[in-house]
């Protein structure tokens, strides 16, 4: 019994060593002025979109731009060089990848678009609360796994903001990969 018990500790184990180095390959650090926020991104939902933001980190792009649009318990958007919601990266739009396979909770990572769904290219939001009426409307690309504590201090727009644009918006310090970070 004890060796049994041994064996598959020993599974268990080297099944969880692989999981991690798996999963670094699409872990993002995204550091800000009060901290880091770990995001796991999800190439199973959105192949295309995790691989043009693992492009867009590797680039260095996302350091330092502002989260433009907070709107406290909904979701915190960046990624637009602009500062406005108008800007993209010089890389093609992605076509939408929508999945009912998960769900908007807080903590999810989705891709900002316009009213075109096949117009996602460099902005993503992080959902501050449950967002269900975005389900099936905007691309999943991912889920924070550590951090919601600091995604929580991102400044947010006031009250009654038009669009939930914020005065003197909290940036992002920098975006790395895992696998790069190390």
């Amino acid at each position: 019994m004890n060796r049994r018990h041994a064996l598959l500790a020993l599974a268990l184990t080297l099944g969880t060593a692989q999981a991690a180095r798996a999963a670094d390959a699409n872990t993002v650090y995204l550091q800000t002025k009060d901290g880091r926020i770990t995001i796991e991104l999800r190439p199973d939902l959105a192949p295309k979109h995790v691989k043009q933001i693992k492009t867009l980190v590797s680039q260095g792009f996302y350091n330092g731009l502002k989260f433009h649009r907070v709107i406290d318990g909904f979701m915190a958007q960046t990624g637009d060089p602009k500062g406005n919601g108008t800007g993209g990266s010089s890389l093609p739009n992605i076509p939408a990848e929508f999945t009912q396979a998960a769900q908007f909770r807080r903590g999810t990572v989705g891709m900002a678009r316009s009213q075109d769904p096949n117009s996602a290219n460099s902005q993503f939001f992080i959902c501050l609360g449950d967002a269900p009426f975005l389900n099936g409307q905007y691309t999943i690309v991912g889920n924070v796994t550590d951090g919601l504590d600091v995604l929580d201090k991102i400044k947010k727009a006031a009250p009654g903001a038009p669009g939930g644009a914020v005065q003197d918006p909290d940036k992002i310090v920098s975006m790395t990969l895992a696998e790069k970070a190390k």
